[in-house]
């Protein structure tokens, strides 16, 4: 492999391990109506179960209320059965939820160290194939400035859930 296809993989990989990651965050309940709350609700839309999302226009007004409309009139009676209260989070929730956050942040960090490890590894495979030294050395360093790129990404998307959740 060349040094363009490692870094490609790598930083797809990285991207992934973001991407999985912003997905995660926005399924933490921040104290605020959110319609990411009813991604696992389904609803009988014309004999199929479908998402909510799926049968209806799903909006947030204002910060404690979630507003359904059913692009069909038929989907009124299943519908109109959704109730939500979203009630204010604790102070002790708040930081579980941190918790909660900074877990899933570790996780993805993993992610994107195995990503740089891998790149490494496969920088060191293909200078035994034949790869310039001083190439796979510059690889390798970009493989770790690709780290610190995703890393920093990874660190503003977890600061600002952070500041979110404890905002009153």
């Amino acid at each position: 492999m060349d040094t363009k296809t490692i870094l490609n993989e790598a930083s797809l990989r990285m991207q992934k391990a973001i991407d999985h990651l912003e997905e995660e965050l926005l399924n933490v309940r921040a104290g605020k109506a959110s319609p990411n709350v009813l991604n696992g609700v389904m609803v009988d839309y014309f004999g199929s179960q479908v998402p909510v999302s799926g049968a209806a226009s799903v909006t947030v007004p204002d910060a404690k209320t979630i507003l359904i409309q059913p692009w069909d009139k038929n989907m009124l009676r299943p519908i109109e059965q959704i109730r939500l209260s979203i009630p204010p989070l604790t102070e002790e929730r708040r930081k579980d939820l941190v918790k909660q956050v900074r877990g899933e942040a570790e996780t993805a960090r993993i992610s994107l160290r195995n990503a740089r490890r891998d790149a490494v590894e496969a920088f060191k495979k293909a200078q035994k194939e034949g790869m310039p030294e001083d190439e796979s050395k510059d690889g390798e360093t970009q493989s770790q400035k690709l780290l610190e790129k995703f890393t920093k990404l990874l660190d503003e998307a977890i600061a600002k859930k952070e500041k979110e959740i404890m905002t009153v």
